[in-house]
């Protein structure tokens, strides 16, 4: 059984490690993949659109590593 604090901060620091630590390797890929997506529509945003860009990809990462810890529990 995986450890769920190692598990949420290691999905915070890399998004979808925490799930594929606690056995979810579909849903980690998942979670990496989307990430890429935000963080490429982050590179070609300016202005405004950036700071939202950069403020969703904040959200989302902590509701990752929320996920990995009810995954790892």
């Amino acid at each position: 059984m995986a450890n769920p604090i190692i598990a949420a901060i290691a999905s915070f620091i890399i998004p979808g490690i925490g799930q594929i630590y606690a056995g979810d390797v579909k849903r980690g890929i998942m979670f990496i993949i989307i990430v890429i997506i935000f963080h490429v529509i982050g590179h070609f945003t300016t202005g405004i659109h950036h700071i939202i860009s950069i403020v969703v990809t904040l959200i989302y990462r902590m509701f990752i590593a929320y996920d990995a810890y009810k995954v790892a529990q």
